[in-house]
């Protein structure tokens, strides 16, 4: 697209825009009835958008910062495939294809226009008109059709990640209304999320798809329609992403100040060992660290100490919430929720953190820490008003006691601990016999396997097991490759294991795929727990119906206390903070965002790039022992392919990461 071009249509959309304002302000006869429609550039779960239909750009980015350079980032493990909307292969995301609507980092969630120039919806959110841009274009020149939202939709529902069935399971279907209408209807009135996650959903090109297996991994780069493409790769080694130069969305308000480098390059290491001598040697560019043990004693090296290799504990405002030993309630050994709360007593975290992990992080105790959706103190309000519904279904310590991991002095010998573990396991039909806990009915000795694909994690769980032993249980510890695990997982061939379900400032129908009954037995689903409880399935629910935020509130907290009180996990810990690493050669916006960092945001920096070669060249003893690499001319770093992603997306992958090890 020439310049001139974009001039016209920037123009052309500020007129669109301005009148856009206007008629959300009124209300419109829909075709289909008599029912009052909003017609808007954006949408809120609740309240209004924070920017109007003519802001220029989101407030936390440099509007003015400079494109160019190369940011090298790591990845562990391998990859296999460029398809990752399916259940199949190891597949990196490469977050080429866009979405109709697009979040903003600095509220709760709201979603402005992409793809889609305008979306019109009722008053009871029961449907959703997208309407889109015409100067939407794939990297093939194509233009982005309604064929294409049809087709994408009905495609990944029908054929991908069985994730999708969940998340879209309330949409009845997708109607071509025009080559830039299109309608999605929904089989519920009240859910105020719907419209919100039919704008998030991946718009995949139909005509690159014939001829195609889509039901198949593939190595061949994606057609894409977003502002990078692969430009480069081997498998399982490393790819390359180009940003688009004539890219259509690149004057859009909701792009200005992003995707800011000219090539992100992704190399994937074995294991996070390799991944830190890289950082240090300069291969990479960009580490976001996420064992504690590493962040205290690893990087006290020249590079760190001079500044050239910057250490930076961000601050976030995220909700962190649930990383957890997971307990399989399918197995007949988790099924009691006797057993599960007489479990939580042998895990002692207080050693743990002094002694492994520097004392850098916080007990969990809400499945939405961090944030002000985390159940405190005794219901009240709102919330007792709806767990007062279900009192015949609760226990009581759900109203009388407020959730309290169990603690230790951090001396690791948590003999207190052990002894209400077996006061408990013997109210649950445990007993100790010749130094081993069976089952007093049929006398089998208690036993399950934690599984692990990271050896990091070996450190944490070793001292539990022997707790665990302490109780006379045979615990074992099954060390797995990254693809049985995988594996193992979707099909819930596990007794325990440690996981990361992320939360976001507004939770909805993502949390029927986390805990509802119907998701237990769904292959792919994330209740790993096997949580079966019809008390969970109407609290889901109603924190996605919630009219309010307050509402919104009141609802979550009710759903956290009722799953705190099932015990189906023994909370792990949590940072409000990302530590990253980073060559002193990029910059950033000074405003900070509730969501940490976004290298989508950060941009090449020539003066501290030529800065550091002067300061490297000075130094020989160093720079001969640097890669070539680090020097500015050559590479960057990990964060922006990140920032290519969804923000969404990006969100939850860095709360799913396991912390600490």
């Amino acid at each position: 697209m020439s310049s001139m071009a974009s001039s016209g249509n920037n123009s052309y959309c500020s007129i669109l825009c301005t009148a856009l304002v206007m008629l959300a302000m009124l209300t419109t006869p829909d075709a289909q009835g008599e029912e009052d429609v909003v017609i808007s550039h954006a949408i809120a779960m609740h309240g209004d958008p924070k920017y109007p239909a003519d802001f220029p750009h989101f407030d936390y980015v440099n509007p003015n910062a400079p494109k160019g350079g190369t940011l090298r980032i790591a990845a562990q493990g391998t990859f296999d495939s460029f398809h990752p909307f399916i259940p199949k292969g190891n597949a990196a995301n490469t977050g080429s294809v866009e979405t109709l609507l697009t979040s903003s980092a600095d509220e709760p969630f709201t979603e402005y226009g992409l793809i889609a120039e305008s979306l019109e919806y009722p008053a009871d959110r029961s449907w959703v008109i997208f309407n889109l841009r015409p100067e939407a274009r794939w990297h093939d020149g194509e233009p982005i059709t309604t064929d294409d939202v049809v087709w994408s939709f009905e495609t990944l529902v029908a054929k991908g990640s069985p994730a999708y069935r969940f998340y879209y399971g309330s949409v009845a279907g997708a109607e071509k209304l025009g080559p830039r209408r299109v309608r999605f209807t929904f089989n519920e009135k009240g859910n105020r999320e719907l419209p919100l996650i039919v704008g998030q959903l991946s718009i995949l090109p139909k005509h690159f798809w014939e001829g195609r297996d889509f039901e198949k991994t593939t190595l061949e780069p994606p057609l894409g329609s977003g502002p990078y493409h692969v430009s480069e790769y081997e498998a399982g080694r490393y790819y390359i992403q180009e940003r688009v130069e004539d890219y259509w969305g690149k004057d859009l308000a909701v792009n200005i100040g992003l995707h800011n480098f000219d090539r992100i390059r992704v190399d994937y290491y074995r294991d996070d060992t390799a991944i830190r001598l890289a950082l240090k040697s300069g291969d990479i560019d960009y580490r976001e660290e996420n064992q504690s043990k590493a962040w205290a004693v690893d990087y006290d090296v020249p590079v760190v100490n001079k500044g050239w290799l910057n250490k930076e504990l961000i601050r976030h405002r995220l909700p962190t919430g649930m990383q957890a030993f997971v307990m399989n309630t399918r197995r007949d050994v988790f099924s009691d929720i006797k057993v599960r709360e007489a479990l939580a007593y042998a895990f002692d975290f207080e050693w743990t953190n002094k002694n492994l992990f520097f004392g850098q992080y916080t007990r969990t105790e809400s499945y939405f820490s961090n944030s002000e959706l985390a159940s405190r103190e005794l219901p009240q309000g709102e919330e007792l008003e709806i767990l007062d519904r279900y009192r015949d279904r609760l226990p009581e310590r759900v109203f009388s006691e407020t959730y309290r991991a169990p603690s230790t002095d951090g001396s690791g010998w948590p003999r207190a601990n052990l002894r209400k573990a077996f006061a408990v396991l013997r109210e649950a039909g445990w007993v100790v016999r010749e130094q081993k806990l069976v089952n007093e009915k049929t006398g089998q000795q208690m036993r399950f396997e934690i599984l692990l694909v990271s050896p990091a994690f070996e450190r944490i769980v070793l001292p539990m097991t022997r707790n665990l032993q302490r109780l006379g249980i045979d615990a074992r510890v099954r060390l797995v490759d990254q693809t049985q695990y995988i594996n193992r997982l979707r099909s819930f061939d596990f007794d325990m294991f440690i996981f990361t379900w992320g939360q976001s400032d507004s939770p909805g129908n993502e949390q029927r795929n986390y805990w509802s009954s119907a998701a237990a037995d769904n292959p792919s689903s994330r209740n790993f727990a096997g949580i079966r409880d019809p008390v969970v399935d109407e609290l889901i629910e109603l924190v996605i119906t919630a009219p309010t935020r307050e509402s919104l509130v009141a609802r979550t907290r009710a759903l956290d206390r009722v799953l705190l009180a099932g015990f189906y996990v023994i909370p792990n810990w949590h940072i409000r903070a990302d530590r990253v690493l980073h060559w002193d050669k990029f910059s950033r916006p000074a405003m900070a965002t509730k969501n940490g960092v976004m290298t989508s945001r950060w941009w090449y920096d020539d003066v501290k790039a030529q800065a550091l070669i002067q300061a490297m060249d000075k130094d020989e003893s160093l720079t001969a022992n640097t890669s070539d690499a680090t020097r500015p001319g050559v590479g960057v770093t990990l964060a922006a392919v990140i920032g290519v992603l969804a923000l969404g997306y990006m969100v939850f992958r860095r709360a799913m990461r396991p912390r600490g090890a």
